[in-house]
């Protein structure tokens, strides 16, 4: 598979860390009928009673009107999705190239699952990850 770099939108919404609200949130979005590509939850340290929830929900005004319905708002981090082949050494070639670049990463996620790499970046700026994507490009396509 050749690489596959692309813009995506992330949604977030803060929820009460707590046993069920987790589900109860997803619940929501379940019974939309949107399919999620990634679910991200995660609490803030010294925030321990609350947590994040981030959602990779398609695009299109369903999948919009669907999260906004579960109590997401649409994430200002910009984002790249890059899937393709994995190889040993390619998380360091991404991240070393978007950092000699002077790029800045706000987070990475990032899975193998059956031989493909797939890979969630997000930047601090539009800029950046316009810079990033290129480059990004040029290591990934490396054999």
């Amino acid at each position: 598979m050749a690489v596959k770099i692309r813009r995506v939108e992330l949604w977030q919404t803060t929820i009460r860390n707590r046993p069920s609200v987790l589900a109860a949130t997803l619940e929501r979005l379940a019974h939309s009928g949107i399919d999620l590509s990634v679910v991200m939850k995660y609490s803030l340290p010294g925030h321990s009673s609350h947590a994040i929830i981030e959602i990779l929900a398609g695009s299109g005004r369903r999948a919009t009107r669907a999260a906004q319905a579960a109590g997401f708002t649409r994430s200002t981090t910009p984002v790249l999705l890059v899937e393709g082949d994995d190889r040993p050494g390619l998380a360091y070639a991404v991240t070393g190239a978007v950092a000699w670049a002077g790029i800045s990463l706000r987070f990475l996620s990032a899975q193998v699952v059956c031989g493909q790499y797939f890979a969630l970046l997000g930047f601090r700026t539009d800029t950046d990850a316009r810079k990033a994507r290129s480059l990004i490009r040029k290591v990934a396509s490396r054999k």
